[in-house]
């Protein structure tokens, strides 16, 4: 079968497109024929050799994907030969023609939903839905504000907070963004480029500020976050490239907590919770993964460096 593998850890450049040996499920394994994968800030992460979960080498990177079940190891009764699927942290990398995972990662793709959309579920839908549900306690009725709606995780927060009665301001940082974010359902959008954009935010809220910030740029962010929370605020912190100066006076008036998350730390049985939730708002429409744009897997270099480009518009994919 074919998969891209990175030999050395680098940039996007490192990955080659070679014939690797075929896979072969192990007792508790689904194998699956990918039909797409999902590419997420992280794997580039984690490619670069500086993320705090290194792979030994050579590896292939990928842990989204959508497809149909080729093979069942051993006790596999979850699932048959020929189910529509998708699969989030997948054993073995998902950029490639076939992957294997544990039948617990691997669920149900509803017919209304295409492979690519399968794809983007995996880590930015279990993302958002732990930040919202699991780490911020999200309540109907609550103020939401989602930084960098545009993109992957974002886009699930959005939709997630509307379907589940939040008042939901979201920010991006282009027109087309802008337009993408209105379109997801939120009430209120926010040119995070424009200078005057945190006083529009307040405004917005008449003053009383936020109830819940999804932070994914924590390195540029957070310090202005705290003075746009309400009291009892949360920051949910999902993404940051670096370190950030903050007032913790803006915290402490407020009694405000800051929350980091990582899906790393959620165990299979908690993931498992979560992603039958996402599979019933698929199945009823209230979730919609947008597809920003498809590559081909030979092209996984040109995409993993597409993805960590800023004023995303969707989830970035790759298709064999």
């Amino acid at each position: 079968m074919k998969a891209m593998v990175a030999r050395q850890f680098g940039g996007p450049e490192v990955l080659r497109l070679e014939e690797v040996p075929d896979l072969k499920p192990g007792k508790g394994q689904v194998l699956i024929r990918l039909k797409a994968a999902g590419i997420n800030p992280v794997d580039a992460y984690i490619l670069s050799g500086t993320y705090t979960r290194m792979p030994a080498l050579p590896y292939t990177p990928g842990m989204d994907g959508a497809g149909l079940v080729e093979g069942l190891g051993e006790g596999v009764t979850s699932h048959k030969v020929g189910d529509r699927v998708y699969v989030e942290s997948a054993l073995t990398g998902t950029f490639a023609e076939f992957c294997l995972a544990d039948h617990r990662s691997v669920h149900p793709l509803p017919s209304n939903a295409t492979f690519a959309q399968g794809a983007a579920l995996g880590v930015p839908y279990a993302t958002a839905h732990r930040a919202l549900f699991g780490k911020a306690r999200a309540q109907k009725g609550e103020k939401v504000l989602v930084h960098g709606a545009s993109g992957g995780v974002g886009t699930a927060a959005v939709q997630l907070a509307k379907d589940a009665g939040l008042k939901v301001l979201a920010t991006a940082g282009t027109l087309e963004g802008l337009r993408q974010v209105k379109d997801q359902g939120a009430d209120g959008t926010f040119n995070h480029k424009a200078p005057d954009y945190l006083a529009k935010i307040l405004e917005a809220t008449e003053g009383q500020g936020v109830d819940v910030i999804l932070e994914m740029a924590a390195h540029v962010n957070l310090g202005k976050d705290l003075s746009l929370l309400s009291k009892k605020g949360r920051v949910v912190v999902i993404g940051s490239r670096g370190p950030v100066e903050v007032n913790p006076r803006d915290l402490m008036g407020r009694d405000g907590e800051v929350l980091g998350m990582t899906l790393f730390n959620v165990p299979l049985e908690e993931k498992g919770l979560i992603h039958q939730d996402l599979v019933r708002g698929l199945e009823r429409g209230a979730l919609k993964p947008v597809v920003g744009k498809e590559f081909l897997l030979s092209y996984a270099s040109q995409a993993m460096a597409r993805v960590l480009e800023p004023g995303a518009q969707g989830k970035i994919v790759l298709v064999p």
